[in-house]
């Protein structure tokens, strides 16, 4: 079996979405020295859906196709819906990742997550702060 699936293998060499929004609505950025991976998403939100998102991804492989699948997933999408992405869902849309690479999905998730409520902060809107976990609890990167 090969190290990694088709879908992560086009998501690495033909990534969508790739670059920045201008003006953009929401921005997360998230990442750890100690990995060497860090995810910038972009999101464009007009009446609470997604309508478009980037990313910049500095990283492996497994990075660049996490970010490219997970904007995949939420464009188009209500902020509610997008709020619902897991790392699992993005590891499962990419038909698996390698078990030292899960920590490439969570990012992905995070990064996600963290536009959303810059999105939420810009605009004064209030929201349930356990939906945004502070990222220096997280433990993805611990192990690295």
């Amino acid at each position: 079996m090969a190290l990694y699936s088709e879908k992560v293998m086009d998501h690495f060499t033909n990534p969508r979405n790739v670059g920045e929004i201008e003006n953009a609505d929401g921005v997360g950025e998230v990442g750890n020295a100690k990995c060497g991976d860090i995810m910038k998403i972009y999101l464009k939100i007009d009446d609470n859906i997604i309508t478009d998102v980037k990313f910049n991804t500095f990283g492996c492989g497994s990075a660049i196709a996490s970010s490219s699948m997970a904007t995949e997933m939420i464009k188009g999408k209500s902020i509610d819906e997008a709020l619902e992405i897991t790392n699992k869902a993005v590891v499962e849309a990419l038909d698996g990742l390698p078990p030292h690479k899960i920590h490439c999905s969570v990012l992905a998730e995070e990064a996600v997550k963290a536009a959303l409520k810059n999105y939420y902060d810009k605009n004064n809107i209030p929201y349930d702060k356990e939906l945004f976990p502070d990222c220096d609890s997280c433990a993805h990167c611990a192990d690295h």
